[in-house]
Order: structure tokens, then sequence, then C-alpha cells
């Protein structure tokens, strides 16, 4: 097998004499998800990695050497800073941190700094970087529309000490008056909920199937696989259900600033 996943597959598909569109004909799929695989953007789903054995007549080889979904969270995380760049719409739900697309740059490095095991200046810089620049993808207005969807514990644990927190929680409250993101606060009275596993990113596309992005301890999986990724969907719908309306949150939000010491 080549050097990675996407790269043997390219190998397969040039092999066969088809092209990409050839090739996404032969399977049901885009062109743009093929292209996105084969450069290591994305990991088919088992019924991707199926009809792509049987397009190219690799018998089940492309399903048997799929890659594991269990891995270390930062061996996906610059797939899922790519797609963030392409998406058209993200719901991100958080339960312990303030997603990374709002952070502000005081509460990212309060985040980063204490990773573990330790991490030197020069690498933590270098995150800081990365996780601001995920940033970016709010300078347009419209593009791509983002609901924040935070456990009330996001708001109660002060990270990076209560000035920072003031600042991060107003900085949200911004971004929601100003209609660039949409913020809903799940409250500790709700008890259990649908998402009290870990965090969970929605994404979607023009182009391509949506997917879904969940965390946990040393462990991120990326998800396209359509049955798994309408589970986690609907598990997010059920979490918001729950939630305070946004009129509400807003509210809480900026309460919960000013008690961390925000007067503006």
């Amino acid at each position: 097998m080549g050097t990675n996943y996407g790269e043997w597959l390219k190998e397969q598909r040039e092999a066969a004499g088809l092209t990409q569109q050839q090739l996404a004909e032969a399977a049901v799929m885009t062109r743009t998800h093929i292209a996105h695989i084969e450069a290591g953007r994305r990991v088919p789903s088992r019924e991707d990695a199926r009809r792509l054995d049987n397009a190219l007549g690799t018998g089940n080889v492309l399903s048997r050497f799929l890659p594991q979904e269990d891995v270390a969270a930062a061996d996906y995380f610059e797939a899922v800073r790519l797609l963030e760049q392409q998406a058209v719409m993200i719901r991100e739900f958080s339960l312990s941190f303030v997603p990374g697309i709002v952070q502000t740059e005081r509460y990212a490095r309060a985040v980063l700094s204490a990773s573990f095991p330790p991490v030197s200046e020069q690498e933590r810089d270098r995150r800081l970087v990365t996780r601001l620049g995920r940033a970016e993808i709010l300078k347009d207005s419209v593009t791509p529309v983002v609901w924040a969807l935070l456990d009330e514990a996001v708001l109660r644990r002060p990270i990076g000490g209560d000035d920072v927190m003031a600042e991060q929680i107003a900085y949200i409250v911004r971004l929601a008056e100003a209609g660039r993101i949409r913020a809903h606060v799940l409250p500790f009275g709700v008890g259990h909920h649908w998402l009290l596993e870990g965090m969970l990113t929605l994404m979607w596309f023009e182009d391509q199937p949506p997917v879904a992005y969940s965390e946990g301890l040393r462990m991120g999986k990326l998800h396209d696989s359509p049955d798994v990724v309408h589970e986690l969907q609907s598990r997010y719908d059920l979490a918001l259900s729950e939630a305070m309306p946004t009129k509400e949150s807003l509210a809480l939000l900026k309460s919960t600033a000013r008690d961390y010491g925000h007067h503006d």
C-alpha cells in the first residue's frame, strides 16, 4: 500500500485509467469527496470504501485498510481545520471549553498553557497561531452559519481567571448580538442531556456530505458514515431542545460576564 490511504486510492484509480469524476460516478459519490479522500482531508465511511472497492475491482482492500477511527485528537485536527474552512454551516457543542473558533487570544493561551505533557513555549505559540487562525472564518459576515451550544459548565469554569473569562464571554455576546453566531446555553438544571459524553462539531457543505467530529480525552473521531452523522445530528437537536432560548441565553451570558468583573 502507498504511503497513506489517500495516495493508495489515487494509485489504484490511475492504474484503472479513471479520472476522479469517472470514479465518483462509478462509486455513486461526488468528485469533490473523492478529491478530499485522496488528499487525506477525509476518511471514507465503510459504505464509501465498499463502493470504491466495487468500482475499482479491488476486492475488500479499501474496506479492510480503512484508517482507525479511534485516534489521538491531534491527528484529526488538521483535517477538521480544513473542513471548517469549507463548511457552510457549523454547529458546535461544548461541554468544558469555549469552542475553538470563538476563543479569544487570552482564553486560547490559557487553555494551551495547561497542556499535558507540557510543551515548549515555541510549540505553544505555534498552536496558538493555529487556534486563532480558525477564527478567520468568522470574518465573512454570512458563511459559515455558526451555532454555539454551550453547557453551563463552560461559563462557570474560570479558565485563565476572572478577567479572561469576562472578556471571553463578552466576545461571544458581541458575536451573537451582531448576528454572526447563534448562542444557546444548556443550564445545569436540565440534568442529564444527550451530549453529556463530550464535545461535538457538526458541519455541512455545498458539494459533499455532512460530517461530525467528536472529541474526548486523547481521542478524536471524524465521522462521515451517514447513519452515524444522522445519529449525532439528532442528539444535537435533542440537546438544543433542552437549551435556553437565545434571548435568555444572552441574558445569562451577560450576567455571567458581569459576575466575572466585566462592566462594559
